[in-house]
């Protein structure tokens, strides 16, 4: 099935050149020029992956990805940050927002298109079969769904995807470029940093549950899940 992609982009000549690249391969665009746009589309039809610009009008792009976060319909939709800040610091603000990958601009077609269907094989890796239970969380594959004595954890795309790979392999220390290769891919470049990121991130969806000591650090060597203290 033909995936469905929405562009959160005010400059028309972008939103243009994306869209015929997209169109050639084999996906659906849906154009956006701010943020109300964006929540008229979104109503409609939620998106199987956005395109979000850094800067938008009245509102910047890093802002509106953690609204996209909080909302209930694309709390799970992945989110590429199309930006030409490209300083580290920069980056990892909108990993802190929830954005699961971003382009610097000025960017290729091509490369965008790889990082779409990259971003997209990850999102779809999430939905592994059966249910997996340990130290009081399970994991629901099937339904993409994290519990705490019953009760839902709302969790970002990247850190679901950490959690599950975790879960399922609990009590092995992993170095950074090792989950990099298990959770984003080898075939994807993203900075080690990047880890560290999205484990914070991790442990702050667990805190409120008092599981986030479950992921562990093993100094110099990298994290672990397990029940052992």
């Amino acid at each position: 099935m033909s995936k469905y992609i929405l562009i959160i982009e005010d400059e028309v000549a972008i939103r243009e050149m994306v869209a015929l690249a997209l169109s050639r391969a084999g996906m659906n665009l849906v154009h956006a020029g701010d943020a109300r746009a964006a929540q008229e589309a979104i109503a409609t039809k939620v998106p199987d992956l956005i395109l979000l610009d850094w800067m938008l009008p009245g509102i910047s792009g890093i802002d509106y990805a953690r609204r996209l976060r909080r909302d209930e319909l694309t709390r799970n939709v992945p989110i590429i940050m199309l930006t030409a800040r490209g300083e580290e610091n920069d980056r990892v603000s909108g990993l802190d927002a929830g954005v699961d990958d971003y382009v610097v601009k000025p960017f290729s077609t091509r490369e965008l298109v790889a990082r779409i269907k990259a971003v997209l094989r990850r999102s779809q890796a999430d939905g592994e079969d059966g249910l997996v239970e340990l130290g009081g969380l399970r994991v629901d594959g099937l339904a993409h769904r994290v519990f705490v004595d019953d009760q839902p954890v709302a969790i970002g795309p990247t850190e679901y995807r950490l959690l599950y790979f975790f879960i399922t392999h609990a009590d092995r220390v992993y170095s950074r470029g090792q989950l990099l290769d298990h959770v984003w891919g080898g075939n994807v470049y993203v900075e080690e940093r990047t880890v560290d990121v999205h484990i914070r991130r991790l442990r702050q969806t667990l805190e409120p549950f008092g599981k986030n000591k479950l992921v562990q650090t093993v100094r110099g060597a990298g994290y672990r899940f397990s029940v052992i203290a």
